[in-house]
């Protein structure tokens, strides 16, 4: 899950997985704005078959955050 969630980020930032850990914050860090963070969404959508808000994702403090949160929707399903 990790994994994914950091390649995706990465592709859409244009930087590698390497650039992106659990502490990363894509706003501060990375100056993410909400059209970047919606593509990073619709991605994982996709990528792990989970639907995920826009606002859950603003929501994560950090990537590790959002890992957490996507690893519980996962188990959901």
């Amino acid at each position: 899950m990790a994994d994914i969630v950091r390649a995706t980020i990465a592709d859409v930032l244009g930087t590698t997985p390497d650039d992106i850990s659990d502490s990363t914050d894509l706003e501060a860090d990375h100056g993410v704005d909400s059209l970047e963070l919606m593509a990073i969404g619709a991605q994982l959508e996709r990528a792990l078959g989970v639907q995920i808000s826009p606002e859950d994702l603003m929501r994560a403090e950090n990537v590790g955050h959002a890992i957490a949160l996507l690893t519980e929707r996962k188990a959901a399903r």
